[in-house]
């Protein structure tokens, strides 16, 4: 049996209480992990074009209002 069979398992016998905070454990500790990716694209310069193109869509005013300040 692998890792995640083990960890499947025992997620599987937990008490509704135990499952309530592992879940809170894990969105916490998957967006820890989502962040510094981000993070690490965004050093590495993967993440250059993409902000250029929304960058360049937004001065040639190609873009929409649809963000916290455009709603007034």
């Amino acid at each position: 049996m692998g890792k995640v069979e083990k960890i499947e398992n025992q997620v599987r016998a937990l008490s509704a209480e135990e499952l309530a905070a592992f879940r809170k454990w894990f969105r916490e500790f998957d967006a820890e992990a989502w962040d510094r990716e981000i993070e690490a694209d965004a050093l590495a310069g993967k993440l250059d074009a993409l902000a250029d193109r929304a960058l360049s869509a937004y001065r040639s005013g190609k873009t929409t209002g649809s963000g916290p300040r455009a709603r007034g």
